[in-house]
């Protein structure tokens, strides 16, 4: 009887012992927008503390919009920098997606990025023919090479690196890290409206649900196309309805996306481009080579890198509003 008592009293103890995850909820500013993470854990830390201290990081080696960080100094000449290992991930899953769109995604493109008017400088007043022809021979990948050593050589000096479509999705997976670090199994991290998700919901015992913004949804109203459930994948989208600009002068509308072949801001038949992939900053890349490719090409490339999944929306021929979704991102949309 004693052992049976003894039994059931190690067993009280074990129970009591395991405590069951929280769901916690952190949310801040960060890349210029903001975030909101959900995370389980059953040992409280300052996960903000962490999660701010990843973002500062990245900011110093590859944003463009602190005059100090690593890419800044190399923007603007300076050929002894010796980068992080951030820089050197963003610039090798650049070269990998460069490749891979056929130089459709190229972070070189800062200096047409600025001229337009979408950078960190004011704008080019008048963008003749001539003025962009004497721009594109500073953008391409092929013209910078990183060195073993880790110093960035580039064929021109006014070369520009350009990050911006890499950077926010790599911050969230370095967020990602962060929190598997301390433990954490199970998460869902938003930032700008980029997605990387891991294990479940605990709550509901399923895949997180997240929603695929429509096209004419309001910044102060979003609306979604679809929800869709995800599991340890990364998600990131790209469009030109909001992200545009009107030249007072002229009265010409730029798209964000830059097309680097030809250096022209002006929107394909992509609208917006949805993609999910095994990380976020790759679903990042792909969702900005998608807008610029156009969709025939986007749907050539779906089939060849099969771990993509992608939600096109696009006009037609007619001008009619469409949209293209591969088989993958399909088996995921919740009826």
């Amino acid at each position: 009887m004693r052992g049976v008592i003894l039994l059931i009293l190690s067993l009280f103890i074990v129970s009591c012992s395991e405590k069951v995850p929280t769901l916690r909820a952190v949310t801040g500013e960060g890349f210029g927008t903001t975030y909101n993470i959900q995370y389980y854990t059953v040992s409280e830390f300052d996960s903000k503390l962490g999660i701010d201290s990843v973002l500062n990081v990245i900011n110093r080696s590859v944003s463009t919009y602190m005059p100090d960080s690593d890419i800044s100094k190399i923007n603007n000449g300076d050929s002894t920098i010796v980068v992080d290992e951030i820089f050197r991930e963003v610039y090798q899953l650049s070269e990998t997606v460069y490749n891979a769109s056929e130089g459709y995604f190229d972070p070189t493109i800062g200096v047409l990025r600025n001229a337009y008017g979408f950078g960190d400088v004011k704008p080019i007043a008048v963008l003749s023919d001539e003025v962009l022809d004497s721009l594109r021979q500073y953008v391409g990948f092929e013209k910078v090479s990183l060195t073993s050593e880790g110093i960035v050589q580039k064929e021109y000096p006014e070369i520009y690196f350009d990050f911006n479509a890499v950077a926010k999705g790599y911050g969230i997976d370095r967020i990602g890290d962060y929190l598997e670090q301390e433990g954490v199994e199970n998460y869902l991290i938003e930032l700008g409206g980029e997605i990387l998700s891991k294990g479940k919901n605990l709550n509901k015992d399923s895949d997180w649900s997240v929603g695929v913004e429509s096209v004419s949804s309001e910044i102060g109203d979003r609306s979604y196309a679809a929800v869709i459930t995800i599991s340890d994948k990364g998600m990131a989208a790209s469009g030109n309805y909001r992200k545009f600009r009107i030249d007072s002068l002229s009265g010409k509308k730029y798209v964000h996306t830059i097309n680097p072949l030809t250096g022209l801001a002006e929107q394909s038949d992509v609208t917006s481009a949805t993609v999910i992939a095994a990380d976020c900053a790759t679903a990042d890349a792909y969702a900005t080579a998608f807008m610029a490719m156009g969709l025939e090409r986007s749907k050539e490339l779906l089939q060849k890198n099969t771990p993509l999944e992608a939600y096109l929306t696009f006009v037609d021929s007619t001008d009619t509003p469409q949209v293209f979704i591969t088989e993958g991102f399909k088996n995921r949309i919740r009826d």
